[in-house]
């Protein structure tokens, strides 16, 4: 219908027909305008569900992680290797094994490392260093240490299972480190009335050397390159992990001994380096919710079994960035 229909100023009988068919016309029109309205709603509608139902990556829940979720590592349990491709920054365990972190602390105040070899190094299983002979024989003039391979269940703190795997019935974390244990059922059929549970020797674990008596530590230690739980779980004492500086040890030759050995440059105790050369490190506490959550995100679990304790790291957040 024209704009002339619609003024026309005719008779009764033709204004009450063109206003009959105006009317039609508008009603027509404006049903067509809601049709597409709702359309355009319904298919705005489920995209706008399905982000806000879609899961939150692993970083988004870092990144939201509360302050409380974080937790601070102490300066005179933070171990700062220096080597010539970088700095290894490693966290002390004296919860783990409290006589070999401190022979490492007096050795370390001493200068007793600067300058040591990485005499065996081996791809895909350990560095070894800390032999001031640099073939394999020697230590420091200390008293060799007992052993530190295991501790009872019944007498650890904040250990956070999150599943089982092919190697443990229960694995999980102690603030941030890696470790496995025994199902706590064995304790009544153990003579000893103790269950085992024992850092496990994942990739960027710290652990001693030693000969075959296992109290035979003393100065050379172990950094893990590659996963050997089979070969050195419950065989070897853990004191520590490496929280920033894991790529830095992929620069150390590799050999038995190496053609041109990796030198350790220089090693400090965090509390002795002056601030300014002290990174701010915050670890994830592995008892947090936030954890389980990141967890859970990343696909580590499925129906309890992890597929891959090794290939989880506790994130860590260096100088106010997350790293994982």
């Amino acid at each position: 219908m024209s704009v002339m229909g619609l003024c026309y100023r005719g008779s009764p009988k033709l204004r009450l027909r063109y206003a009959v068919q105006a009317w039609s016309l508008f009603k027509a029109r404006a049903g067509l305008i809601f049709a597409a309205l709702c359309a355009a709603m319904m298919a705005v509608a489920p995209a706008s569900a399905a982000q806000e139902d879609a899961p939150l990556k692993p970083i988004d829940i870092l990144n939201a992680a509360p302050a409380e979720a974080w937790r601070s590592v102490d300066p005179e349990n933070l171990l700062l290797m220096d080597l010539p491709s970088g700095e290894v920054v490693i966290e002390m365990r004296p919860d783990f094994a409290p006589k070999h972190v401190a022979q490492i602390k007096a050795l370390t105040r001493e200068g007793f490392y600067n300058g040591l070899l990485f005499h065996r190094v081996i791809e895909g299983f350990v560095a070894q260093g800390g032999d001031p002979k640099g073939d394999g024989t020697g230590g420091s003039d200390k008293p060799n240490i007992d052993p530190e391979f295991v501790r009872d269940t019944s007498l650890v703190e904040k250990f956070t299972q999150i599943g089982r795997d092919r190697i443990a019935a229960r694995v999980g974390f102690i603030d941030g480190m890696p470790v496995a244990a025994e199902p706590e059922s064995l304790r009544s059929f153990q003579n000893s009335r103790e269950v085992q549970l024992w850092g496990a020797h994942c990739p960027g674990v710290m652990s001693m050397a030693r000969a075959a008596p296992p109290n035979s530590a003393n100065s050379q230690f172990f950094l893990m390159i590659g996963d050997a739980r089979l070969n050195l779980d419950r065989r070897y004492s853990v004191w520590g992990w490496i929280l920033d500086g894991f790529r830095a040890t992929r620069r150390i030759n590799r050999g038995e001994p190496p053609d041109r050995p990796t030198p350790i440059v220089r090693m400090r105790i965090g509390a002795d380096a002056p601030v300014a050369e002290r990174p701010s490190i915050q670890v994830l506490k592995t008892s947090s919710q936030t954890f389980a959550d990141y967890i859970e995100a990343s696909g580590f679990v499925k129906n309890g079994l992890v597929r891959n304790l090794c290939a989880i790291k506790a994130p860590v957040r260096v100088n106010g960035k997350i790293k994982t």
